[in-house]
């Protein structure tokens, strides 16, 4: 080819922006277009047609307006839901519910925001909503063959069985989860932590923590005092949003004076479900206390929030992100789950961390794939699916904005979903290895040799799969 046949093969794109020939050609398959975050209008809904912008600011109208229950979901929706949707969720909460219903009105604004007002064209997007789909799960969500997978447990995790004393899992060798309590202001359908969080369902009696709240954090202090290969404790529950600010800032400040511990990360999905929460001046002011002490300290402070769908990155959300950050915190994070009819699209996860990077400043961190509890079958993907997904999502956001889509391995914790050492696709089978143990293993020779299981939905399977489990359910 000559010089002259080179020039002429070459696009012209000093006439065009290549981003204007991106859109003219659809060559993408992902699109980016800037969004203004959008507070839903809350007036919509019948039983708040009357509720104050002070009103709906106010943390303690929010937790006192929390729907509980099929009535009290009736008193905000009123005639905009059918029967049927209603019927759908008692049968859900009699049959299959892990978790008791408690929404926040700023989450229960964010379904549906903009549905038509007639009772049935409203009630099929309430259906299909994301944000419903996970925090108001229905009879008729779950999957009709298998709701659960014949190896779920309610401890997926095996968190318990790592405590070191009561609600401190000690799995990794330099990091710890600290269990302050077991409630949230809101309940995930989906919660790996099923079987301590909440309020007993139906389906599952909970266990309880049984210490005080201040001799459980006494004896958390004491192990990591006694402890000093820690460096990183994941202060969680429930959700620390619930721990009342002095017992928090009390406990936080005494866990800032040992030296070991050099990151502290609090893990509060109310940051987007009751973000009113953490916009209160005293929690704000408090919080800048601790914040201030970790930075004179050198420990790195940062909040792990739990969004999982665009819908709930609202400027509410955005202003108690940088309200966080403006008093010090290092960084606000994303720790989302991957969930079927949620975020499962690389367009969905892309819209959503597009949002939390550019217009909230949260960092979008992990993507979790939804743990092996009872009844989740429907909201979980399969391995390969999830590294289809990382790749799909690859190459849009910044790099240290790219989340890492994560399979939190049973006694292996957090692995790339690429990580994968064997996978038995036909019976949806993952072998995963780790390079340390727990402190469960410090004394089995085969810790670091093991390959550990992990298992994908049985109806992602092919028939032969699924022929297999269904021979094999009590394998």
């Amino acid at each position: 080819m000559t010089a002259v046949h080179e020039a002429a093969a070459t696009p012209e794109y000093t006439r065009d922006t290549v981003s204007e020939a991106i859109a003219r050609t659809g060559r993408q398959p992902y699109d980016y277009a800037r969004h203004e975050l959008v507070e839903p209008d809350w007036r919509r809904l019948p039983g708040w047609h009357d509720v104050t912008e002070a009103q709906w600011r106010d943390a303690q109208w929010q937790r006192a307006h929390c729907v509980k229950n099929t009535r009290q979901l009736r008193a905000v929706m009123g005639d905009l839901l059918t029967e049927r949707f209603y019927d759908d969720l008692a049968a859900d909460q009699e049959q299959m519910a892990t978790m008791s219903t408690l929404l926040p009105p700023q989450m229960l604004n964010t379904m549906a925001p903009h549905a038509p007002t007639t009772p049935e064209a409203f009630t099929r997007a309430f259906y299909a909503d994301p944000v419903r789909r996970y925090m108001l799960p229905v009879r008729s969500d779950r999957h009709p063959d298998w709701p659960t997978h014949p190896l779920a447990t309610r401890d997926s995790l095996h968190e318990a069985e790592m405590w070191v004393v009561e609600g401190l899992t000690h799995r990794y060798p330099t990091k710890v989860l600290a269990e302050l309590l077991s409630t949230c202001p809101q309940y995930c359908g989906h919660c790996t932590r099923m079987d301590l969080v909440g309020n007993s369902t139906t389906q599952v009696d909970k266990h309880k923590l049984t210490l005080k709240p201040v001799d459980r954090q006494e004896q958390m202090l004491d192990y990591l005092k006694r402890t000093p290969g820690v460096r990183d404790v994941v202060v969680s529950g429930g959700d620390v949003a619930n721990v009342p600010w002095h017992q928090l800032e009390n406990f936080l400040m005494r866990l800032l004076d040992i030296d070991s511990v050099r990151d502290v990360r609090l893990a509060t999905k109310a940051l987007a479900g009751l973000p009113q929460h953490w916009l209160q001046p005293r929690v704000v002011e408090g919080l800048q206390r601790v914040a201030t002490t970790a930075r004179r300290r050198g420990v790195n402070l940062a909040i792990h929030t739990h969004v999982n769908h665009v819908q709930s990155v609202t400027p509410l959300v955005a202003e108690a992100a940088r309200t966080a950050l403006e008093v010090g915190v290092r960084d606000v994070r994303n720790q989302g789950v991957l969930l079927r009819g949620v975020n499962a699209t690389p367009a969905d996860l892309l819209d959503l961390c597009f949002a939390l990077q550019g217009e909230a400043n949260i960092l979008p961190y992990y993507f979790y794939m939804c743990d092996m509890i009872p009844n989740a079958e429907h909201w979980r993907v399969a391995v390969w699916e999830a590294q289809a997904l990382q790749h799909a999502i690859m190459g849009y956001l910044p790099g240290y904005a790219t989340p890492r889509i994560v399979c939190d391995v049973p006694y292996v914790g957090k692995r790339w979903v690429h990580q994968v050492a064997e996978y038995d696709r036909e019976r949806g089978v993952s072998y995963w290895t780790k390079n340390y143990r727990t402190h469960i293993e410090l004394d089995d020779p085969d810790a670091l040799t093991r390959r550990y299981p992990y298992y994908d939905p049985i109806q992602t399977l092919p028939e032969s799969g699924k022929a297999w489990w269904r021979d094999h359910q009590d394998h």
